[in-house]
């Protein structure tokens, strides 16, 4: 009797020290929102920027009480990140987009998005397997340099679209907008796609089967989105859920586009791009066969969803940045972690240059009215609101320099830690520099 009664104390105690750092992060995204709120109406910060800050102080405090141990509340998981976080926010991307505009500039934004993509990735490849080898940095492989070009190709499209207003500038709203996920979508089947080929052994046959298995993801990924998003409104639209209950037609929205990521995932397609075209699809099908208060209900519920996502990922990155195990492995060696995150920089830089520009040119000799073409005031635009990287970045860093959630190896250690440098860097020099715009402005 006492060894059932010790076990059941051991049991509400593991249980109860689960429960405490999930209070306190809950607590913490509320009051990043509350006090994103406050800045944001003073136009000194907006609500990322705030879980970034609020996670960082967060870290230091952790790292104080813990004596240096530990500097977040919750371990960082692919699964919590890939499973769970980004499908609102991309599915509510694809549900909120104008079609309109999106639709109006489809071949741009893939152009931008697919094309543009895959030069940047090449452009960061090349430009890191020539500076890391020179540097000789231990432990990176060829997969290794062409994994780097995919992860810091991947732009931060939630952190983009909040220095561009819709109703000022909806052709540049719509380019950075679309380019944005299809760029997330398209650098995270370019990552898979290199996972699955064979670099021990690279030969003429390897870069067809690389193109290959990159156009079977992305297709095959954009018709399960649709086929998807066309069956949830056909099965709305015979079985009339509304004259019941609009708990059901919002419950069975909900998880149909929860549905068509996770068969993605299960055949092992790019589950991004799908939720995004499965938003699509039911905004403009499933959205219209629903009654009035389930349209109110799913667009603010999808809002929401995707919100609390967006400052749940910036909050954890602000505490990650100051995970004590991964400094310590590059602590003897500050200079060389200094100078991968500049030289990372200066590739994303360029990376995003090598396509803005010219694929705008020939984006533009296909136009034939003026204002249909992009200006190089827009290009410029173009280049500079996509420099941010952010979530996306950093859970495709995990994926291929973790092993087993740890980050011994130096080289490993380096380039998980320059990736939280990058994205840190980048998003708040980025939106810094948008703010002080708006304070000059008024």
């Amino acid at each position: 009797m006492a060894d059932i009664l010790w076990k059941m104390r051991a049991m509400l105690s593991s249980d109860h020290s689960s429960v405490v750092p999930i209070n306190l992060f809950v607590a913490l995204l509320c009051a990043c929102i509350v006090i994103g709120h406050l800045l944001e109406e003073q136009r000194w910060m907006n609500e990322s920027i705030t879980a970034l800050a609020v996670g960082l102080c967060t870290g230091v405090v952790i790292l104080l009480t813990t004596g240096g141990k530990s500097s977040h509340l919750l371990v960082f998981s692919e699964d919590l990140f890939f499973i769970y976080l980004l499908p609102p926010i991309i599915f509510n991307a694809g549900f909120q987009v104008k079609k309109k505009q999106f639709f109006r500039n489809f071949m741009t934004i893939m152009l931008f998005g697919a094309v543009g993509t895959l030069i940047s990735t090449a452009t960061i490849s090349i430009g890191a397997t020539h500076f890391f080898k020179k540097m000789n940095i231990s432990s990176l492989r060829v997969g290794d340099y062409l994994a780097i070009g995919a992860i810091f190709s991947a732009t931060d499209s939630v952190c983009t679209l909040q220095v561009l207003n819709q109703d000022e500038t909806p052709l540049l709203y719509s380019l950075v907008f679309g380019e944005g996920v299809v760029n997330d979508a398209t650098s995270v089947v370019l990552f898979h796609a290199i996972q699955s080929i064979d670099l021990s052994h690279i030969n003429s046959s390897t870069a067809a089967e690389f193109l290959g298995n990159f156009l079977y993801l992305f297709i095959s990924s954009t018709i399960l989105g649709v086929v998807t998003g066309l069956l949830s409104a056909y099965i709305i639209k015979k079985l009339y859920f509304g004259r019941h209950s609009t708990d059901r037609e919002v419950a069975l929205m909900i998880l149909m586009a929860y549905l068509s990521y996770m068969l993605a995932e299960l055949f092992y397609l790019s589950a991004i791009l799908t939720v995004f075209f499965c938003g699509i699809v039911m905004s403009h099908y499933t959205w219209h066969n629903v009654t009035e208060s389930s349209r109110i209900t799913t667009k603010h519920a999808f809002a929401t969803w995707s919100f609390v996502a967006e400052i749940f990922i910036f909050l954890y990155v602000g505490m990650d940045a100051l995970d004590i195990e991964k400094w310590k492995v590059v602590s003897d060696s500050p200079g060389t972690s200094i100078m991968v995150s500049s030289i990372l920089l200066g590739l994303v830089l360029v990376g995003r240059a090598a396509f803005v520009f010219p694929l705008s040119f020939l984006s533009n000799l296909t136009k034939k009215f003026q204002y249909e073409k992009i200006g190089i005031k827009q290009q410029v635009t173009i280049w500079w609101a996509g420099l941010m990287r952010g979530a996306v970045s950093m859970a495709l860093a995990y994926n291929q320099f973790t092993r087993s959630g740890h980050t011994h190896l130096h080289g490993n250690a380096i380039m998980i830690t320059s990736t939280i440098t990058v994205v840190l860097f980048s998003t708040v020099v980025r939106q810094m520099n948008h703010l002080c715009g708006e304070q000059e402005e008024k």
